[in-house]
């Protein structure tokens, strides 16, 4: 039998690596959102993967609440004008989930493999 030593690796770094969760080597994702079939340096089936919506949901969480804080505190110390306010509202409400959403999906799709988190099932 072949048995390989892999190293516990950080969920948060292999994750925000992009990296495989066993061997931290592999590319997780294909594309920019779209998972691998299969690690290419170990081997691990990427089948057990549910991104679901749980990065978009902690993305728009903390997008929405940095920008809402930075139109309202911009507001309160400067009052611009409202074209201000899209210049910085824009680059912070349309590239911050575009910057995060791949490095928390990353972060949640190695947390769910190293605590072997799967979907709930009814027992029959």
């Amino acid at each position: 039998m072949n048995d390989v030593y892999y190293p516990d690796l950080s969920p948060l770094r292999t994750g925000l690596a992009g990296a495989c969760p066993r061997c931290g080597r592999g590319k997780l994702f294909d594309g920019y959102l779209t998972l691998a079939g299969k690690c290419q340096s170990c081997g691990l089936s990427y089948a057990f993967a549910d991104g679901g919506d749980g990065a978009a949901w902690f993305v728009m969480l903390f997008v929405c609440f940095a920008g809402a804080g930075s139109i309202l505190g911009v507001e309160a110390a400067y009052s611009p004008p409202y074209w201000v306010h899209a210049l910085i509202a824009v680059p912070v409400l349309v590239i911050l989930p575009m910057l995060l959403l791949r490095p928390v999906k990353g972060v949640l799709i190695n947390q769910q493999w190293k605590t072997g988190a799967r979907e709930g099932r009814l027992r029959k």
